[in-house]
């Protein structure tokens, strides 16, 4: 039980880090791989701002690691937390929100049509300073009224 506690947990923090990461390092000093992010789209299938998908791995990678070392440990299951927010965070990001695969397109749920429009707003501004709406799961509730 207490290791699908420290899952869920490292999944919930997740969202902090994610939130300060996003607010104060790539619109910070990162921002030259997430620039390209906040432009308006072209046809590459990858952005300079995907470096952020393997930095994000790497502690998840080494987590599983040194989780398996001497036995199963509490490690193995902050990883597979980090894992799992890693693959929500692609799932809402990248397919949900930014298209970048069709596959759920025409989405009726209030909760999901509200992180996309948190997230428009947040891409409404185009430079690094003055943005909004940094989270990705947990965004304001003036979001998901209708």
């Amino acid at each position: 039980m207490i290791f699908v506690i420290t899952t869920i947990a490292a999944f919930l923090i997740m969202e902090c880090i994610t939130w300060l990461t996003h607010k104060f390092v790539m619109h910070g000093f990162m921002w030259y791989f997430h620039e390209d992010h906040h432009q308006p789209r072209y046809q590459n299938t990858f952005e300079r701002n995907d470096i952020f998908f393997i930095i994000f791995a790497i502690p998840s990678i080494a987590l599983f690691y040194f989780g398996l070392q001497g036995g199963l440990n509490y490690k193995f299951f902050i990883g597979l937390g980090i894992l799992l927010y890693g693959i929500a965070y692609f799932l809402i990001h990248d397919v949900l929100i930014h298209q970048r695969f069709k596959w759920f397109k025409n989405t009726k749920n209030k909760y999901l049509i509200g992180l996309r429009k948190a997230h428009k707003v947040h891409h409404k501004h185009l430079g690094k300073e003055d943005g909004e709406c940094f989270g990705m799961l947990n965004v304001p509730k003036k979001y998901f009224k209708i």
